[in-house]
Protein backbone atom coordinates (compact mmCIF):
# COMPACT_ATOMS: atom_id res chain seq x y z
CA UNK A 1 0.00 0.00 0.00
CA UNK A 2 1.38 3.43 -0.93
CA UNK A 3 1.92 6.06 1.73
CA UNK A 4 -0.47 9.05 1.63
CA UNK A 5 2.42 11.29 0.69
CA UNK A 6 3.46 8.94 -2.14
CA UNK A 7 -0.09 8.63 -3.41
CA UNK A 8 -0.32 12.42 -3.62
CA UNK A 9 2.77 12.45 -5.83
CA UNK A 10 1.26 10.32 -8.60
CA UNK A 11 -0.85 13.06 -10.27
CA UNK A 12 2.16 15.37 -10.05
CA UNK A 13 4.34 12.65 -11.53
CA UNK A 14 2.12 12.47 -14.61
CA UNK A 15 1.98 16.25 -14.86
CA UNK A 16 5.76 16.45 -14.60
CA UNK A 17 6.13 14.08 -17.52
CA UNK A 18 4.00 16.36 -19.71
CA UNK A 19 5.38 19.69 -18.58
CA UNK A 20 8.94 21.02 -18.65
CA UNK A 21 10.86 19.79 -15.62
CA UNK A 22 14.34 20.47 -14.33
CA UNK A 23 17.27 18.54 -15.83
CA UNK A 24 20.69 17.69 -14.50
CA UNK A 25 23.51 19.51 -16.25
CA UNK A 26 25.92 16.62 -15.63
CA UNK A 27 25.38 13.63 -17.93
CA UNK A 28 26.86 11.12 -15.47
CA UNK A 29 26.17 12.33 -11.92
CA UNK A 30 23.71 14.55 -10.09
CA UNK A 31 23.99 16.50 -6.88
CA UNK A 32 21.19 18.56 -5.43
CA UNK A 33 19.63 19.88 -2.23
CA UNK A 34 16.10 19.75 -0.94
CA UNK A 35 16.64 23.19 0.56
CA UNK A 36 16.05 24.63 -2.91
CA UNK A 37 12.57 23.06 -2.75
CA UNK A 38 11.60 24.87 0.41
CA UNK A 39 7.89 25.56 0.18
CA UNK A 40 7.57 23.04 -2.68
CA UNK A 41 7.75 19.75 -0.83
CA UNK A 42 5.41 18.05 -3.32
CA UNK A 43 7.56 18.89 -6.34
CA UNK A 44 8.91 16.06 -8.47
CA UNK A 45 12.10 16.77 -10.39
CA UNK A 46 13.18 14.80 -13.44
CA UNK A 47 16.88 13.93 -13.77
CA UNK A 48 18.42 12.33 -16.87
CA UNK A 49 21.72 10.46 -16.62
CA UNK A 50 23.29 9.05 -19.78
CA UNK A 51 26.57 7.42 -18.73
CA UNK A 52 27.54 3.84 -17.96
CA UNK A 53 28.44 4.80 -14.39
CA UNK A 54 28.08 7.73 -12.05
CA UNK A 55 26.64 8.83 -8.74
CA UNK A 56 23.80 10.70 -7.03
CA UNK A 57 23.93 12.84 -3.89
CA UNK A 58 20.76 14.46 -2.56
CA UNK A 59 21.16 16.62 0.54
CA UNK A 60 18.20 17.38 2.83
CA UNK A 61 15.75 15.39 0.65
CA UNK A 62 12.26 16.88 0.22
CA UNK A 63 9.56 15.94 -2.26
CA UNK A 64 10.77 13.44 -4.82
CA UNK A 65 13.05 13.03 -7.81
CA UNK A 66 12.88 10.66 -10.77
CA UNK A 67 16.19 9.34 -12.10
CA UNK A 68 15.96 8.34 -15.76
CA UNK A 69 18.94 6.25 -16.87
CA UNK A 70 19.24 6.66 -20.64
CA UNK A 71 22.60 5.42 -21.98
CA UNK A 72 23.99 7.21 -25.03
CA UNK A 73 23.55 4.29 -27.39
CA UNK A 74 21.00 3.27 -30.00
CA UNK A 75 22.12 -0.35 -30.01
CA UNK A 76 19.38 -2.95 -29.40
CA UNK A 77 21.74 -4.40 -26.77
CA UNK A 78 20.98 -1.37 -24.56
CA UNK A 79 17.58 -2.87 -23.77
CA UNK A 80 19.33 -5.87 -22.24
CA UNK A 81 21.35 -3.81 -19.78
CA UNK A 82 20.86 -3.94 -16.03
CA UNK A 83 21.38 -1.13 -13.54
CA UNK A 84 23.22 -1.81 -10.29
CA UNK A 85 23.19 0.73 -7.48
CA UNK A 86 25.32 0.71 -4.34
CA UNK A 87 24.08 3.04 -1.56
CA UNK A 88 26.53 4.83 0.68
CA UNK A 89 26.56 3.41 4.22
CA UNK A 90 25.43 6.78 5.59
CA UNK A 91 22.64 7.17 3.02
CA UNK A 92 19.29 8.07 4.58
CA UNK A 93 16.21 10.26 4.25
CA UNK A 94 14.42 8.51 1.37
CA UNK A 95 12.75 5.38 0.11
CA UNK A 96 13.70 4.24 -3.40
CA UNK A 97 11.15 2.78 -5.82
CA UNK A 98 11.10 1.55 -9.40
CA UNK A 99 8.63 3.54 -11.47
CA UNK A 100 7.24 2.02 -14.65
CA UNK A 101 4.44 3.99 -16.28
CA UNK A 102 3.26 5.31 -12.93
CA UNK A 103 3.34 1.92 -11.20
CA UNK A 104 5.72 1.97 -8.24
CA UNK A 105 7.57 -1.00 -6.76
CA UNK A 106 9.67 -0.65 -3.60
CA UNK A 107 13.36 -1.30 -4.22
CA UNK A 108 15.08 0.04 -1.07
CA UNK A 109 13.67 1.28 2.21
CA UNK A 110 15.52 4.01 4.08
CA UNK A 111 16.81 1.62 6.75
CA UNK A 112 18.13 -0.83 4.14
CA UNK A 113 20.44 1.70 2.49
CA UNK A 114 22.92 1.71 5.38
CA UNK A 115 23.86 -1.90 4.55
CA UNK A 116 25.66 -0.63 1.47
CA UNK A 117 24.67 -3.70 -0.56
CA UNK A 118 24.42 -3.76 -4.33
CA UNK A 119 20.91 -3.93 -5.82
CA UNK A 120 20.30 -4.54 -9.53
CA UNK A 121 17.32 -4.31 -11.88
CA UNK A 122 16.74 -4.42 -15.64
CA UNK A 123 16.88 -1.06 -17.36
CA UNK A 124 13.46 -1.78 -18.88
CA UNK A 125 11.94 -2.22 -15.40
CA UNK A 126 11.61 1.54 -15.04
CA UNK A 127 13.14 4.72 -13.66
CA UNK A 128 14.19 5.31 -10.05
CA UNK A 129 11.56 7.19 -8.04
CA UNK A 130 13.23 8.53 -4.90
CA UNK A 131 10.78 9.81 -2.28
CA UNK A 132 11.83 11.84 0.74
CA UNK A 133 10.68 10.47 4.08
CA UNK A 134 8.68 13.19 5.92
CA UNK A 135 10.57 14.74 8.85
CA UNK A 136 9.66 17.22 11.56
CA UNK A 137 13.25 18.37 12.12
CA UNK A 138 15.93 19.78 9.82
CA UNK A 139 18.79 17.46 10.77
CA UNK A 140 21.32 16.72 8.05
CA UNK A 141 20.42 13.74 5.85
CA UNK A 142 21.94 12.66 2.56
CA UNK A 143 20.75 10.07 0.06
CA UNK A 144 23.80 8.94 -1.89
CA UNK A 145 24.61 6.03 -4.16
CA UNK A 146 26.78 4.99 -7.07
CA UNK A 147 25.35 3.32 -10.15
CA UNK A 148 26.76 1.19 -12.95
CA UNK A 149 25.23 -0.27 -16.10
CA UNK A 150 26.14 -3.92 -16.62
CA UNK A 151 25.10 -6.64 -19.04
CA UNK A 152 22.32 -8.95 -17.89
CA UNK A 153 24.93 -11.72 -17.83
CA UNK A 154 26.91 -9.89 -15.12
CA UNK A 155 23.86 -8.82 -13.10
CA UNK A 156 23.74 -11.87 -10.79
CA UNK A 157 27.50 -11.75 -10.32
CA UNK A 158 27.44 -8.06 -9.41
CA UNK A 159 24.59 -8.54 -6.93
CA UNK A 160 25.98 -11.72 -5.34
CA UNK A 161 29.79 -11.57 -5.44
CA UNK A 162 29.85 -14.24 -2.72
CA UNK A 163 28.69 -16.99 -5.06
CA UNK A 164 30.50 -20.32 -4.61
CA UNK A 165 33.86 -20.64 -6.39
CA UNK A 166 33.86 -22.47 -9.68
CA UNK A 167 37.14 -23.37 -11.43
CA UNK A 168 37.52 -21.71 -14.81
CA UNK A 169 37.63 -23.90 -17.90
CA UNK A 170 40.52 -23.53 -20.35
CA UNK A 171 38.28 -21.56 -22.71
CA UNK A 172 37.13 -19.23 -19.91
CA UNK A 173 40.74 -18.54 -18.89
CA UNK A 174 41.75 -17.58 -22.42
CA UNK A 175 38.67 -15.41 -22.87
CA UNK A 176 39.14 -13.69 -19.49
CA UNK A 177 42.57 -12.43 -20.55
CA UNK A 178 40.95 -10.75 -23.55
CA UNK A 179 37.77 -9.34 -22.00
CA UNK A 180 38.15 -8.78 -18.23
CA UNK A 181 38.56 -5.36 -16.62
CA UNK A 182 42.04 -6.19 -15.34
CA UNK A 183 44.76 -8.69 -16.24
CA UNK A 184 47.94 -8.82 -14.17
CA UNK A 185 50.81 -11.19 -13.36
CA UNK A 186 51.99 -11.31 -9.76
CA UNK A 187 52.08 -12.91 -6.35
CA UNK A 188 49.82 -12.98 -3.28
CA UNK A 189 51.39 -11.21 -0.30
CA UNK A 190 48.55 -11.43 2.21
CA UNK A 191 44.97 -12.67 2.63
CA UNK A 192 42.65 -10.83 5.00
CA UNK A 193 39.15 -11.81 6.06
CA UNK A 194 36.41 -9.20 6.02
CA UNK A 195 32.76 -9.53 7.02
CA UNK A 196 31.44 -10.81 3.69
CA UNK A 197 34.53 -11.62 1.61
CA UNK A 198 38.28 -12.15 1.56
CA UNK A 199 40.66 -9.36 0.62
CA UNK A 200 43.74 -10.58 -1.29
CA UNK A 201 46.76 -8.25 -1.27
CA UNK A 202 48.88 -8.68 -4.39
CA UNK A 203 52.17 -7.45 -5.80
CA UNK A 204 52.11 -7.12 -9.59
CA UNK A 205 55.20 -7.58 -11.76
CA UNK A 206 53.43 -7.24 -15.14
CA UNK A 207 50.26 -5.21 -15.66
CA UNK A 208 48.60 -6.07 -18.95
CA UNK A 209 45.42 -4.06 -18.47
CA UNK A 210 43.30 -2.32 -15.85
CA UNK A 211 40.00 -0.53 -16.44
CA UNK A 212 40.54 1.83 -13.52
CA UNK A 213 43.52 2.38 -11.24
CA UNK A 214 42.87 -0.48 -8.82
CA UNK A 215 46.61 -1.28 -8.81
CA UNK A 216 48.98 1.48 -7.72
CA UNK A 217 52.44 1.91 -9.22
CA UNK A 218 55.46 1.62 -6.94
CA UNK A 219 57.10 4.59 -8.66
CA UNK A 220 58.74 5.66 -11.92
CA UNK A 221 61.88 3.57 -11.37
CA UNK A 222 60.03 0.56 -9.95
CA UNK A 223 58.22 -1.73 -12.39
CA UNK A 224 55.74 -3.09 -9.89
CA UNK A 225 52.23 -2.38 -8.66
CA UNK A 226 50.30 -3.22 -5.53
CA UNK A 227 46.63 -3.57 -4.82
CA UNK A 228 43.82 -5.58 -3.28
CA UNK A 229 41.45 -8.01 -4.98
CA UNK A 230 38.23 -9.16 -3.32
CA UNK A 231 36.88 -12.68 -3.59
CA UNK A 232 34.28 -14.88 -1.87
CA UNK A 233 35.26 -16.38 1.47
CA UNK A 234 34.60 -19.86 0.10
CA UNK A 235 37.57 -19.52 -2.25
CA UNK A 236 40.46 -20.86 -0.20
CA UNK A 237 43.64 -18.99 -1.04
CA UNK A 238 46.97 -18.55 0.72
CA UNK A 239 49.85 -16.13 0.33
CA UNK A 240 53.27 -17.15 -0.98
CA UNK A 241 52.15 -19.97 -3.28
CA UNK A 242 53.88 -18.92 -6.51
CA UNK A 243 53.08 -16.60 -9.40
CA UNK A 244 49.54 -16.17 -10.77
CA UNK A 245 47.76 -14.48 -13.64
CA UNK A 246 45.01 -12.42 -11.99
CA UNK A 247 41.92 -11.51 -14.02
CA UNK A 248 38.58 -10.11 -12.95
CA UNK A 249 36.05 -7.30 -12.96
CA UNK A 250 35.91 -3.86 -11.34
CA UNK A 251 32.69 -3.14 -9.47
CA UNK A 252 32.17 0.28 -7.95
CA UNK A 253 35.91 0.92 -7.93
CA UNK A 254 36.81 -2.43 -6.33
CA UNK A 255 38.65 -5.30 -8.03
CA UNK A 256 36.91 -8.70 -7.85
CA UNK A 257 38.74 -11.89 -8.73
CA UNK A 258 37.77 -13.89 -11.79
CA UNK A 259 40.02 -16.59 -13.25
CA UNK A 260 43.42 -16.75 -11.51
CA UNK A 261 45.50 -19.65 -12.87
CA UNK A 262 49.09 -20.19 -11.89
CA UNK A 263 51.15 -18.30 -14.43
CA UNK A 264 53.03 -21.42 -15.58
CA UNK A 265 49.69 -23.18 -16.22
CA UNK A 266 48.41 -20.21 -18.20
CA UNK A 267 51.61 -20.17 -20.30
CA UNK A 268 51.20 -23.85 -21.17
CA UNK A 269 47.53 -23.35 -22.06
CA UNK A 270 48.24 -20.19 -24.07
CA UNK A 271 51.04 -21.76 -26.14
CA UNK A 272 48.91 -24.84 -26.86
CA UNK A 273 46.05 -22.63 -28.09
CA UNK A 274 48.51 -20.56 -30.10
CA UNK A 275 49.75 -23.65 -31.94
CA UNK A 276 46.17 -24.70 -32.66
CA UNK A 277 45.15 -21.19 -33.74
CA UNK A 278 42.36 -20.99 -31.16
CA UNK A 279 43.57 -17.99 -29.12
CA UNK A 280 40.83 -15.35 -28.88
CA UNK A 281 43.48 -12.59 -28.64
CA UNK A 282 47.24 -12.02 -28.47
CA UNK A 283 49.05 -11.72 -25.14
CA UNK A 284 52.67 -10.65 -24.86
CA UNK A 285 54.18 -13.41 -22.71
CA UNK A 286 57.84 -12.40 -23.18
Amino acid sequence: MLSPMLASFLPLLLLCRISSCQYSSDQCSWKGSGLTHEGHTRDVEQVYLRCSQGSLEWLYPTGAIIINLRPNTVSPAAARLSVCIKPSRDSSGTNIYLDRNGQLRLLLREQDQAEGKVHCFGIREGALFIEAVPRTDISRRITAFQYELVSDRLRAEAQSPGAPCQPCTDAEMLLAVCTNDFVARGIITNVGQEEEHSSVSVEISRLYRQKTHVFVSGGVRVRSWTGSIKMPKQCKVKSGEGEFLFTGTVRFGEAWMGCAPRYKDFLRLYHEAQQQGTNPCHVDTD
